[in-house]
């Protein structure tokens, strides 16, 4: 199963929730970049389900003929920033993320989670106290892109940033210990949404096939709720 990083705790635990309901399936899992893994799968790496952090790269693999059949929207996500617990920075609010001299870690602008990153940035312009300049401010202070949101969250876990933006699901459970949360305005967040398709050449694995099943089913749904993330799925 090759899916985004910032599902990597969720599935996890749903994995291991159906090898128990299902005695001898086993599921694997690469978690990554969904950029990255649509690449892999493009050429060639061998995976059964693809779970992405949004549909551009769900996208890329249905228009290379990878799909088994359609693909399924099972969870939704927003953006926080995250600061250390120690705050070297003093950062007391979303608009003294630009300041001078604060070193700011965001995901590359190839992940999902960076694209989202900025446009939550261009979006935080509009809020007051931050001004039209404040996206550019704010990249100038950039000091990292890292591979996957994981990453961003690592950094600044380390105190190797001063602040990073993520998806909520990152920010909560252990990691919140030694990050702390600045919440992003609803009219000035994005709304990632999550697809979930069979790949083409697992047409017929039977792993592959539950999974799916699995994420999409309300036991499914619940599990990624706890995670932080928003189900998609109407009971």
């Amino acid at each position: 199963m090759s899916a985004a990083a910032s599902l990597s705790d969720a599935f996890t635990d749903i994995g291991k929730s159906l090898e128990r309901d299902m005695p001898g399936l086993h599921v694997r899992f690469n978690f990554g970049g969904s950029n990255t893994l649509a690449l892999q799968i493009e050429q060639g790496a061998e995976a059964d389900v693809f779970a992405s952090a949004d549909d551009q790269w769900m996208g890329h693999v249905r228009a290379h003929g990878m799909l088994a059949g359609t693909s399924q929207a099972f969870a939704r996500n927003i953006l926080v920033a995250i600061v250390p617990r120690t705050n070297p920075a003093r950062i007391s609010g979303l608009a003294d993320i630009a300041k001078p001299g604060v070193k700011l870690v965001l995901a590359a602008e190839a992940v999902p989670a960076g694209r989202y990153s900025r446009e939550v940035l261009r979006n935080l312009s509009r809020l007051p106290g931050c001004g039209p300049s404040f996206a550019r401010r704010a990249l100038g202070n950039l000091v990292s892109e890292e591979d996957n949101v994981r990453g961003v969250v690592a950094k600044v876990q380390l105190g190797e940033a001063d602040a990073g933006l993520c998806y909520r699901s990152d920010a909560i459970g252990p990691v919140s210990r030694y990050v702390r949360v600045l919440e992003i305005p609803d009219s000035l967040n994005v709304l990632a949404s999550y697809p979930i398709a069979v790949l083409k050449d697992a047409e017929g694995s039977t792993t592959a096939r539950l999974f799916v099943e699995r994420v999409l089913s309300p036991q499914g749904q619940q599990v990624l709720e706890r995670y932080g993330f928003i189900p998609a799925i109407v009971p």
